[in-house]
């Protein structure tokens, strides 16, 4: 092959990687820079100008998509399928192996992977046969721990106990889930590496025969790698495979899931041993995306970030138009102008798909949905589900249409399933099919069996279908939480209704319990809130003899099934892409908005606690969303914005602030400083004061501390004796200097 057509067109770097010599390399691939060109010639190069079989290379990557399209490329390449050459993710092919080698491997052929959902099952059937409490040991807490461990490479035997008092349970929870596994003749995916590395190790003959025929290893998204694939790695080269390892540490974003950016730095170290003397770094830091405003900006950012190492893009591009800075007076006014803006570059001739808004938490969602809906605009939100879609969302509403309608059986069967409460499938498969004999809702049926077994002397009972135990427990309380609520629901106000069920029935403390299993689902389920604070009944149709007088929680349920039911965009529709920052890695957008860009938001309040390495990890993911933009970057934040179920201050984000001045057009100055000198002078003559005192028709006597805005906009924070600190928008408020 003339390997002009695997050369030309690489710019310096990327050539050297490509016909790199004999030897281990880890090659630093900054975002844009084209590594995917480069491992794929790589592989084509082996096998044309060194002569290396095909079936001696194994490269490895994340996702199914990436090892699809590796393959395709190095076929395209060479001009022929190499079926033989092992080109997959890390799980697939660590699949391949153990069932290449049945024996060794301690699984019978046929051997079942578990999904997430089986692999939840399996959980909870060790749960029940344990005769755990769920809510003190949620399955999905387990389910979380026990792959972590396995992602470490850790056994029952081989962990150490802590200090946590339910790591001695959570070890025999892990022993008795092994145990089922075997049983069932099934393995989760952390199994697949772990099994793999283990029958390996247990088999030095069968380690050789594997480490004498690949004789290469390239492993793509190297910075994504756990501990356990990074000695799978390193136990395959052995002393003598030639690694080539491509990854950009600035681009580390998965430490939750057990990423390990050090293996990067252990990569240096460890493979020094082998009997290739010298490990050489390429650092690929031409960047092909993005314009030189863009650039400077990431690279501004990402300076600030002290254990990293060390590159900065550039660009042969324009320098391009300045990085826009919008200072929203709240959430919604935030999302108002990203939707605008997108609607003013639509009509000046670019697509939707174009677009992308970025955002760190899945809760922030909800307001720019609004947003877009309200301007008829389509979109969807990427790599995952539409508010109204989400799990947590409809188990909220299941016991909202409880409220409004107990027989409704499917809301049933949902909202007493969560949290659980000693109900399983058995008592619901009693359950329905005593009411579909006795021609009853699930709801009417169990009110009835309730009340016959409260009657000892009923001559009924004995036709009951008796409820022991802690099932009976479990749909007693559910029956008087539903009763309860739906009196409260006669008076209170839809958002306080919605609280006080989170709160009663433990759905906000279930999903707070599973935060490290599910992140940002709590987060969702206080937006709901919010939702509903924002919602306005339609109006009446006075045109119609017989308008229909809906509740405001009636309403609010309407449309909360009427927006489920307007399904997004489908994938190849033209349509404004919403998604977080963690899915937006490896996608890239003609104009990226990053929403939400504040303290406490991004980075979240729990990484400024946590120190400086979750910060940098914060910082590395907003350099993910900076580099994501090809031609217009936009970033905003809101000044205050509804959290938690309270109105607060924001400050801007310090990533904001690590950003050059000169590469920044503020489209709004900030206008606190301003607001409170306004506040001060404007509002005198009606004798509101800084420091002086208030009056509140619901919060009580207070103290305004500052103000922000001015006109319709002016806001006040006022500290009450009561209820603590509130802000308040002065001319709707009802406050009163006193």
């Amino acid at each position: 092959m003339d390997l002009s057509q695997l050369l030309d067109g690489l710019n310096a770097s990327q050539r050297e990687a490509v016909a790199a010599p004999p030897g281990h390399y880890l090659v630093l691939a900054g975002a844009g820079s084209g590594k995917t060109s480069v491992l794929t010639r790589r592989i084509a190069y082996l096998c044309t100008a060194e002569g290396t079989w095909p079936h001696a290379i194994l490269a490895v990557t994340f996702t199914n998509k990436a090892a699809a399209e590796m393959r395709a490329r190095v076929e395209s390449l060479l001009a022929t399928p190499h079926r033989g050459m092992w080109v997959g993710t890390f799980h697939g092919l660590a699949n391949k192996m153990l069932r290449l080698h049945p024996k060794e491997s301690d699984l019978a052929p046929g051997f079942q992977i578990l999904d997430s959902d089986d692999q939840l099952r399996m959980f909870k059937r060790v749960h029940a046969e344990m005769k755990l409490d769920s809510e003190q040991f949620p399955p999905k807490n387990s389910m979380w721990l026990i792959n972590a461990w396995k992602d470490e490479g850790l056994r029952p035997h081989s962990i150490q106990v802590g200090a946590h008092p339910q790591e001695p349970m959570m070890i025999d929870i892990y022993k008795a889930y092994q145990a089922a596994c075997q049983r069932a003749n099934a393995v989760d995916f952390a199994e697949l590496l772990l099994r793999c590395q283990e029958m390996l190790l247990n088999y030095p003959a069968l380690l050789l025969h594997y480490q004498q025929r690949f004789t290469h290893l390239l492993v793509d998204e190297f910075q994504d790698t756990n501990a356990v694939q990074y000695a799978w790695v390193r136990l395959l080269a052995g002393e003598t495979g030639q690694a080539f390892a491509v990854g950009d540490d600035d681009q580390s974003i998965y430490s939750w899931r057990g990423a390990r950016v050090e293996n990067m730095q252990r990569f240096l170290q460890d493979f020094r041993a082998s009997k290739f003397s010298e490990i050489r770094t390429i650092r690929l830091e031409q960047n092909y995306r993005s314009t030189r405003n863009i650039l400077s900006a990431a690279n501004a950012v990402i300076a600030n970030n002290q254990a990293r190492m060390g590159k900065a893009l550039w660009s042969d591009a324009s320098e391009g138009r300045l990085i826009q800075l919008f200072a929203a007076h709240d959430e919604q006014e935030e999302a108002r102008f990203i939707v605008e803006r997108i609607a003013s570059s639509i009509d000046a001739g670019a697509k939707r798909s174009e677009h992308a808004i970025l955002y760190r938490s899945n809760m922030q969602s909800r307001v720019l949905e609004e947003a877009l809906m309200a301007k008829r605009m389509a979109y969807r939100v990427y790599g995952g589900l539409r508010f109204f879609e989400r799990a947590e969302i409809k188990d909220a509403l299941a016991y909202l249409r409880m409220l409004v309608n107990p027989n409704d059986d499917v809301s049933f069967e949902r909202a007493v399933a969560t949290p659980t409460r000693g109900v399983g499938e058995k008592t619901m498969d009693t359950l329905r099919a005593a009411a579909k004999g006795a021609s009853m809702s699930l709801w009417q049926l169990l009110l009835s069996q309730l009340a016959m077994q409260a009657d000892s002397d009923n001559a009924d009972v004995q036709q009951s279908i008796r409820l022991i135990g802690k099932a009976r427990t479990g749909l007693k309380t559910f029956s008087e939480l539903i009763i309860a609520l739906s009196e409260q629901a006669q008076h209170l106000e839809l958002a306080a209704l919605i609280e006080r069920m989170l709160e009663q029935s433990r759905l906000l403390a279930h999903y707070q319990r599973e935060e490290k299993a599910e992140e940002g689902r709590a987060e969702n389920l206080e937006e709901l809130v919010n939702v509903a604070r924002r919602f306005e009944p339609p109006p009446l149709d006075q045109d119609s003899d017989n308008p229909e007088l809906l509740t405001p929680l009636q309403s609010f349920l309407a449309y909360a099934a009427l927006e489920a039911g307007e399904h997004q965009s489908k994938p190849w529709e033209d349509a404004v892409q919403l998604m977080t920052l963690h899915a937006a890695k490896g996608l890239e957008f003609h104009h990226v908005f990053i929403s939400g860009v504040e303290e406490g938001l991004f980075p979240t309040q729990r990484a400024v606690d946590d120190g400086a390495t979750a910060l940098e990890e914060e910082r590395r993911l907003a350099y993910v969303g900076i580099t994501r933009a090809r031609q217009q970057l936009t970033l905003s934040y809101a000044e205050s914005r509804r959290r938690y179920g309270q109105m607060q201050f924001q400050r801007a984000s310090r990533f904001i602030s690590e950003i050059p001045s000169e590469l920044l057009e503020e489209l709004r100055p900030k206008r606190r400083a301003a607001g409170v000198q306004a506040a001060q002078t404007t509002h005198a003559s009606s004798q509101f004061k800084l420091g002086g005192a208030v009056r509140h028709p619901l919060f009580g006597d207070g103290v305004l501390i500052s103000a922000e805005g001015h006109g319709a906009y002016l806001r006040v924070e006022v500290r009450f004796a009561d209820v603590g600190i509130k802000w308040l928008q002065l001319a709707s408020s009802g406050l009163r200097a006193i």
